[in-house]
Parts: structure tokens; sequence; C-alpha cells
């Protein structure tokens, strides 16, 4: 009988993407930890947002995040 093998995930990739109910790739947008003074609203504003991963991306994150 053939075993099973435990794939690792990979560590960068566990702490920035989740999945969505429906299997899309969800991530923060970058740009809203610090000097926020000087950054313009609008570019705040859009940050606060989730965003989600481009198709021809999700594949290759998923692969990273066997178990999550």
């Amino acid at each position: 009988m053939a075993k099973k093998v435990k794939v690792k995930s990979h560590s960068g990739a566990k702490k920035r993407f989740k999945l969505t109910a429906s299997g899309k790739v969800k991530y923060q947008h970058t740009n809203k930890r610090h000097r926020l003074t000087q950054k313009d609203t609008k570019r705040k504003r859009i940050a606060r947002n989730a965003g989600v991963s481009d198709v021809a991306d999700a594949p290759a994150i998923k692969k990273m995040i066997p178990y999550l």
C-alpha cells in the first residue's frame, strides 16, 4: 500500500494568504504599517480592503498552502 506523504506549507505564504469559501486566494494589501501621514488618503483607503489574487497565480499559491 502506498504511503501518504505530508507536504510542508510555505512559511511565508501561510502568513500572507487565506482561502475564501469559494476557493479564491485572499491577501492584505501592502503599505499600511508606518509613515502613513505622508501617504495619499486614496492609497490608504484602497489598501484597507483585502485583495484577491489573479486567477493565473492562484494554483501556485494553493500549492504552497495545502492545508489552509
